[in-house]
């Protein structure tokens, strides 16, 4: 096949790099979650540790068997972890390149700042993102300019996605804890179709579109959007994808966070706080509505 950066683009190393996508997803789902409302301090990571290696070793070395037999594990281990029940957060979904995860304020810095405000916090697939590469013709032909090794390399990872991504939902499915499934984007291509019938049809607001609809479908209404320059009024996300979601979507509690290195630290934590805020009111008038249809339902019995 065609080289590439370097060195050969295989099967092997194909499907290597889809196991390490479904080993991450999972892993991340399980860590966040967990972490926002484990008992024990600390065991969460001490779990997520200890699948980090086991998991680079059955990529690597193990063979199908070992890789679902470890989906299953995994799952099992982050099971016996303690949660509070006792404690209700607003779930806060983030999306944003996935590439800029490490910058100094992407998307790890965020995380911090919404867990320490009383989120818990919900990362994208990075399934999703493969998915959408392999399946959706606008965003591969506009962004990928279609070639031979990229039509082999698309078909080969809708085969594995399909594969591998079986055992993961069914793992999560059987838990008591709420995890969101694995992203749906193969059903999504109509309405970011409708979403941005504005205009903006460029690779990001493809990705950020898809993640924000795939978010709102499962509850998850609050979103923040880290991206460079995504507070400018005239960006890309800003100005069309997420007015056009608030408008679409009225429950959507949406805020861009810049993560330019220009962009101020203090306006970014100040726009969190308010998404927060926003949040846990949203979740206050819930629970007050939830209680009050149940003790309605009181009234009426004893009546």
């Amino acid at each position: 096949m065609e080289k590439s950066s370097g060195f050969k683009i295989t099967p092997s190393l194909a499907t290597k790099l889809i196991k390490a996508v479904v080993y991450g997803d999972l892993l991340q789902k399980m860590l966040l979650k967990n972490r926002a409302y484990e008992v024990k301090r600390g065991q969460t990571q001490k779990v997520y540790n200890k699948w980090l290696k086991k998991c680079q070793d059955i990529i690597t070395q193990g063979n199908l068997k070992d890789f679902k037999n470890g989906i299953y594990q995994m799952v099992d281990d982050f099971e016996n972890i303690q949660l509070n029940k006792n404690i209700v957060k607003p779930k806060v979904g983030v999306v944003g390149e996935i590439l800029i995860k490490y910058h100094p304020y992407g998307n790890n810095y965020v995380i911090d700042v919404l867990e320490n405000e009383g989120a818990e916090v919900i990362m994208p697939d990075f399934m999703g993102f493969v998915k959408f590469m392999a399946t959706h013709a606008v965003t591969k032909n506009e962004l990928l300019k279609d070639s031979k090794l990229v039509s082999d390399i698309s078909k080969l990872a809708i085969k594995l996605l399909d594969k591998f991504e079986k055992d993961a939902t069914k793992a999560l499915s059987k838990s008591k804890k709420g995890y969101m499934l694995p992203c749906s984007i193969w059903d999504l291509e109509d309405k970011v179709k409708e979403i941005l019938s504005i205009g903006n049809q460029t690779g990001e607001g493809w990705f950020l579109t898809a993640e924000m609809i795939e978010y709102i479908e499962n509850g998850v209404a609050n979103i923040v959007c880290v991206q460079p320059f995504a507070c400018l009024p005239n960006h890309v996300v800003g100005k069309g994808v997420i007015k056009t979601i608030r408008k679409k979507f009225p429950q959507a509690n949406i805020s861009p966070i810049d993560y330019d290195p220009g962009a101020s630290q203090t306006n970014q934590i100040n726009r969190i706080k308010l998404l927060i805020t926003v949040a846990k009111d949203n979740l206050k008038i819930k629970e007050n509505a939830s209680k009050f249809k149940v003790s309605h339902r009181k009234m009426k019995v004893k009546k």
